[in-house]
C-alpha cells in the first residue's frame, strides 16, 4: 500500500532501495526537501564538501571503488557548472555516477530566472543520460533508470535535474527494487574464433583495464595469462587492473611508458584488448596502435557495442562484460595456445623500469618513492590528479589489486585530494594517499577541511616545484627558455595544512624524507608532507636544461 510522501522523501527512499549508502554534496536551497528527508535516513552518510568540484570528484572516485554509482547533490547554476568537471571525468573514465541538480520551479522555467540553466541540454554532451524529473510520482522510475544507465554497457554518469517545487509535491509512488548490472556472457562461436586467432599468434600481448574491470576479472584473467605465458600491460591510469607483482605484468601505457614495452607492442602480431577503449593517452595519440593497425590482429573486448569498431577496426569484436569474458577464457584456453608468448621476460623489463634510481637532485622523488614502497602497506590507495608529478607514482609505485589507483584518465587537475578523501572514508582500514602538485593541489586543497570534518586518515604528498610543470615541459620543448604563464607563487603549504587542523612538515632533501614520512604515518588524521623540489628535474627522465639543449 502506498502513502503520500514529499518528492524529497520519495527520492531518498529510492536511493536507499538502490543501496546508496553515501552522498557528497554542497547544500543548496533548491533541494531542501531532500536534505530534510536525509535527517530520517541514517542509512545514507552525508559528506558535506567545500566546493562542488570536490564533491563531484569524490562521488566519481566512490563509483570507481564500488562499481555502483557515486552520488552527488548540487544546486543549480554555479553549483552545477562547478560539478561538471566530475561528470566529464566520470564519462571519460567510464565510471558510474549520478549527479542530482536542484533546479528552478516548474512555473518559473524559461524566464532566465535566478541561476537557471537548461540542464538536460547543458549536460547531454558530458554524460550518458541527462533528464529532468517533472512528477514526484515518477521519481522511483527515474532513479532505477539512472542506476541502470550508469552501470550498463560502458559505465558512466547520469545527470538528473530536480525542480524545487516538484520535490515539495505530495504524491503516491511505488518504490522500485534494487537494480543490478546485467551479465553479458560470451558467445561460444565468437570465443572459438578468438581461440583460433590466438593459437596462431607468435608474439601476442594483452592490454587490459577500464569499463567494468574488477578484482574478480583480474583473478580469472591471470589464470588465462599464466596458462599461455601472455604479457599483460595496463591501459593509462589502470595500473591496478592487475596486481603489479603478477609475474606476467608488463607495465603500463600512457605518458612516458617503458620504451621496451612500447617496442614489444609495436612488434606484437596480436593485441588482445579487454575493457580498455584504446584512448588517446593509452595509444600515444593513436600512434602506438593505429586505428587500422596493419600487420597486427586486434581482438577488442568491451561491454558496450558502441565502443567496438568506433575508432579501431577490430579483427574480432567481442561484446561482453569483462568478468564474464575473463571467466570464460580462463576455462577455454590452455598452454598450447601460443607459440612464443614471453610474459616473464616482459615482467623482468618492467621490474627494471620500476626500480628507483638516483638523479642527483637535492630532493630526489624517485628515491622517495622507493622509501614509500618500504613504509606504506602494499594495498595503499594512491590518488592523484594531473601533472608531471604523477609520473613518479606511475613509474615507481607497485599497485596492488583493485582498487588501489584513483587517477583521472581525463587528465583533470585537482582530483587527487578529493579522491583520497573518498577512499579514506570508503576503506578506513587502508592507507589513502593523495599525491598532488602545487598547481594541482590548489584547485581543491580546500577539501582538507572535509577530510578533517570526516576524521579521515589521509596522507598528502604535495610536490612543489613552483610551476605548472606539464605545461612548462611542453613550453620548453617548443619555445625553449621563453617562460610564460607557468611560474607559480605558493603559500606555505605545511602551515596551510595545519590551519585546516592537520599535521604537516616541509621536506627539502632526500635525507629528510624517510623520517618525516615515519612521523606522518603515525598521525591519526590528516598528515601532509610539503616536498619542495627543483623545476630543473621536470619528469623522471627529463630536465629543463636537457629540453633546451635538444632544441
Amino acid at each position: 500500500m502506498t502513502k503520500l510522501r514529499t518528492g524529497g522523501r520519495i527520492l531518498v527512499d529510492a536511493l536507499v532501495a538502490q543501496g546508496c549508502d553515501r552522498i557528497f554534496t554542497v547544500p543548496g536551497e533548491s533541494f531542501l526537501p531532500v536534505l530534510d528527508a536525509l535527517v530520517d535516513s541514517p542509512e545514507i552518510d552525508v559528506v558535506v564538501t567545500r566546493a562542488e568540484g570536490g564533491a563531484a570528484f569524490m562521488a566519481e572516485a566512490d563509483g570507481k571503488m564500488t562499481h555502483r554509482p557515486g552520488v552527488c547533490f548540487v544546486t543549480r547554476g554555479p553549483g552545477a557548472t562547478n560539478a561538471s568537471i566530475g561528470v566529464h571525468v566520470a564519462m571519460q573514465d567510464s565510471t558510474p555516477m549520478i549527479l542530482f541538480v536542484g533546479d528552478v520551479a516548474r512555473d518559473a522555467r524559461d524566464r532566465e530566472g535566478f541561476q537557471e540553466i537548461d540542464f538536460p541540454a547543458f549536460f547531454a554532451p558530458l554524460c550518458k543520460w541527462a533528464a529532468r524529473i517533472e512528477e514526484a510520482a515518477r521519481i522511483p522510475e527515474y532513479i532505477a533508470r539512472a542506476y541502470a544507465t550508469a552501470m550498463n554497457g560502458r559505465p558512466g554518469p547520469v545527470v538528473l535535474a530536480l525542480p524545487e517545487d516538484m520535490l515539495e509535491d505530495m504524491a503516491e509512488a511505488v518504490d522500485r527494487p534494487r537494480v543490478e548490472r546485467p551479465v553479458q556472457g560470451c558467445d561460444p562461436e565468437t570465443m572459438n574464433a578468438l581461440y583460433d586467432k590466438f593459437r596462431g599468434a607468435s608474439a601476442p600481448i594483452a592490454i587490459v583495464g577500464g569499463a567494468d574491470w574488477d578484482a574478480d576479472t583480474a583473478r580469472d584473467f591471470a589464470l588465462f595469462a599464466m596458462r599461455t605465458g601472455l604479457p599483460v600491460a595496463t591501459a593509462f591510469r589502470r595500473q591496478d587492473a592487475m596486481p603489479n607483482d603478477f609475474p606476467l605484468y608488463a607495465g603500463n601505457l600512457g605518458y612516458g611508458p617503458n620504451p621496451k614495452l612500447v617496442a614489444r607492442i609495436k612488434r606484437a602480431d596480436l593485441v588482445l584488448v579487454v575493457g580498455a577503449r584504446l584512448g588517446e593517452a593509452t595509444t600515444d595519440g593513436y600512434e602506438l596502435i593505429t586505428p587500422d593497425h596493419p600487420g597486427q590482429i586486434l581482438i577488442h573486448v568491451h561491454p558496450d557495442p558502441e565502443e567496438l569498431d568506433r575508432v579501431y577496426r577490430a579483427d574480432l569484436a567481442v561484446c561482453a562484460d569483462t568478468r564474464s569474458f575473463a571467466r570464460t577464457i580462463s576455462q577455454l584456453m590452455d598452454e598450447t595456445s601460443t607459440a612464443e608468448a614471453d610474459g616473464p621476460a616482459a615482467h623482468a623489463e618492467w621490474e627494471e623500469w620500476n626500480t628507483p634510481f638516483a638523479n642527483g637532485m637535492k630532493l630526489d622523488l624517485g628515491l622517495c618513492w622507493g622509501t614509500l614502497r618500504e613504509q606504506l602497506p602494499a594495498d595503499s590507495i594512491i590518488c592523484n590528479g594531473a601533472g608531471n608529478f604523477s609520473a613518479w607514482a606511475h613509474r615507481f609505485w607497485r599497485y596492488a589489486a583493485q582498487p588501489s589507483q584513483l587517477a583521472p584518465t581525463a587528465g583533470a587537475m585537482g582530483y587527487g585530494t578529493p579522491a583520497a578523501i573518498a577512499a579514506a572514508i570508503r576503506f578506513p582500514e587502508r592507507r589513502a594517499v593523495a599525491v598532488a602538485g602545487d598547481g594541482d593541489f590548489m584547485m581543491n586543497g580546500q577539501e582538507l577541511a572535509t577530510a578533517v570534518r570526516q576524521n579521515a586518515r589521509l596522507l598528502v604528498l604535495l610536490i612543489d616545484n613552483g610551476s605548472y610543470g606539464t605545461i612548462r615541459m611542453h613550453q620548453e620543448r617548443r619555445y625553449p627558455a621563453r617562460v610564460s604563464a607557468t611560474d607559480l607563487v605558493n603559500p606555505d603549504f605545511a602551515a596551510l595544512a595545519r590551519a585546516y587542523g592537520g599535521w604537516a612538515e616541509t621536506v627539502e632533501t632526500t635525507e629528510q624524507f624517510a623520517p618525516a614520512l615515519t612521523r606522518a604515518l603515525d598521525q591519526p588524521g590528516v598528515a601532509l608532507l610539503h616536498l619542495k623540489t627543483d623545476i630543473e628535474r621536470i619528469s623522471p627522465t627529463l630536465t629543463v636544461s636537457g629540453l633546451r639543449a635538444a632544441k
